[in-house]
């Protein structure tokens, strides 16, 4: 941090200018329909995101049909990345990757088990160049210390809420700033764009600064219940203005979906 303490000012002056790049995974689900697929990925494109992630893993051949209807929209260097949420083991994680390589992706993530460091670190040297990105499931930096040492991602993706609390996360970013590579924070569920924003805001000012690989997450599903929620625009987290991690509920959505005592649950126990 002492290295990037001459940077803090620049760094905080463009952070309020344009904030720090987002990524979408809301075109990418694997229940979707090709015509929704393209046609959120175009929306997506249109909207200001300059980097898009597919789901993967349910069949090759299924695989290969959506990316290759993705590369034929976007063009052969549109940033594009897919996530497999663990479903292979090592050999079938190498295998399938190079099989996509051609689609020319950023990076895969979750090949396999999050714990399997070595793992990992096979996949990594078996699909080089493309990217291996993990994380989200990692809940200490010991687990990333070791995900580094290895050389098994070239991406590290905390999460805002399985970490040990913020200052686990802030030694996390450390780390990867001590091995050059970027921390991509995921934000696929509730509250967790609003949550992971602070951090990669802290790296973009105090750490890393605004770096080209950096980009976070963004999925547009439910941000409504929030008090503050999270901006974006132009494909850019915007930084908020209010105090706090920006998870703060409204009250008429505790009250509706709180357990078991909302109203919501209160309906259905009735049925």
């Amino acid at each position: 941090m002492k290295k990037s303490e001459g940077s803090k000012g620049a760094n905080e002056a463009k952070l309020r200018e344009v904030g720090v790049p987002a990524y979408t995974t809301t075109p990418g689900w694997l229940g979707y329909s090709d015509e929704k697929m393209l046609a959120l990925t175009q929306e997506a494109i249109e909207l200001g995101f300059g980097f898009v992630k597919y789901k993967c893993g349910k069949s090759l051949a299924d695989d290969q049909r959506r990316l290759t209807k993705i590369r034929e929209l976007v063009g052969p260097d549109f940033p594009i990345a897919i996530d497999a949420n663990q479903v292979w083991d090592v050999d079938q994680a190498i295998e399938w990757v190079n099989a996509l390589a051609p689609f020319n992706l950023s990076w895969i993530e979750e090949p396999t088990h999050p714990e399997d460091v070595l793992g990992h670190a096979k996949i990594a040297a078996g699909v080089a160049p493309t990217r291996v990105a993990t994380g989200e499931m990692a809940s200490n930096r010991v687990i990333f210390k070791q995900l580094l040492q290895a050389n098994a991602i070239s991406v590290m993706q905390i999460d805002a809420s399985r970490a040990a609390g913020v200052n686990e996360n802030l030694a996390n970013i450390l780390l990867a700033a001590k091995f050059g590579i970027p921390v991509c924070p995921h934000a696929g569920g509730v509250g967790l764009c609003e949550m992971a924003q602070h951090l990669a805001m802290f790296d973009a000012v105090a750490v890393s600064g605004h770096h080209k690989d950096r980009v976070v997450e963004y999925v547009d599903h439910l941000h409504e219940h929030f008090k503050v929620p999270t901006q974006v625009r132009g494909g850019y987290y915007l930084a908020p203005t209010e105090p706090g991690a920006g998870a703060e509920m409204h009250q008429s959505t505790i009250d509706e979906y709180e357990f078991p005592t909302g109203n919501y649950w209160k309906k259905a126990n009735k049925k």
